[in-house]
């Protein structure tokens, strides 16, 4: 039987990870200063502002931890999609990152802001994603081939 996933798979990978990996760069001051061309944060102060109002039920400190851990969950999610590597369960881990995300923006600014930025999208792609059979030109398909 035909796998007929080869390049969709690729693709959606490859979405996936760099959707992942821009607000990471965007946080982090990489993509340039803030109020400049399409940058939201432009810094890890401004992320963590708006980090606060998403996360109202939390102080200041607890917010800076989940920002923390939202950022490397963010991050190694992107790279391994990118890569491929242990790309089912990093999938699920994208869904459930952004399902979380949905939940939090969505009582703390409404349900329009999870639409515009596409969180729903992201986390159903990334569900779907968890359920392809083979991941062809990944290095989890390269470490299969080695068994």
């Amino acid at each position: 039987m035909e796998d007929t996933f080869k390049i969709p798979q690729l693709l959606l990978r490859y979405a996936l990870g760099i959707t992942f990996l821009t607000p990471v760069s965007d946080r982090l001051g990489i993509l340039g200063p803030a109020g400049t061309g399409n940058i939201e944060w432009g810094n890890w102060q401004n992320f963590i502002d708006y980090t606060s109002t998403l996360m109202p039920i939390f102080d200041r400190p607890m917010v800076n931890i989940m920002g923390i851990v939202a950022t490397v969950a963010e991050l190694s999610i992107g790279v391994f999609l990118i890569l491929g590597f242990k790309t089912k369960w990093s999938a699920i881990g994208a869904s459930l990152l952004t399902f979380t995300f949905i939940v939090f923006m969505t009582f703390s600014v409404g349900i329009q802001k999870p639409i515009n930025y596409g969180v729903f999208t992201a986390s159903a792609a990334s569900l779907l994603l968890s359920f392809i059979p083979n991941y062809k030109w990944s290095l989890d398909n390269l470490f299969n081939r080695e068994k």
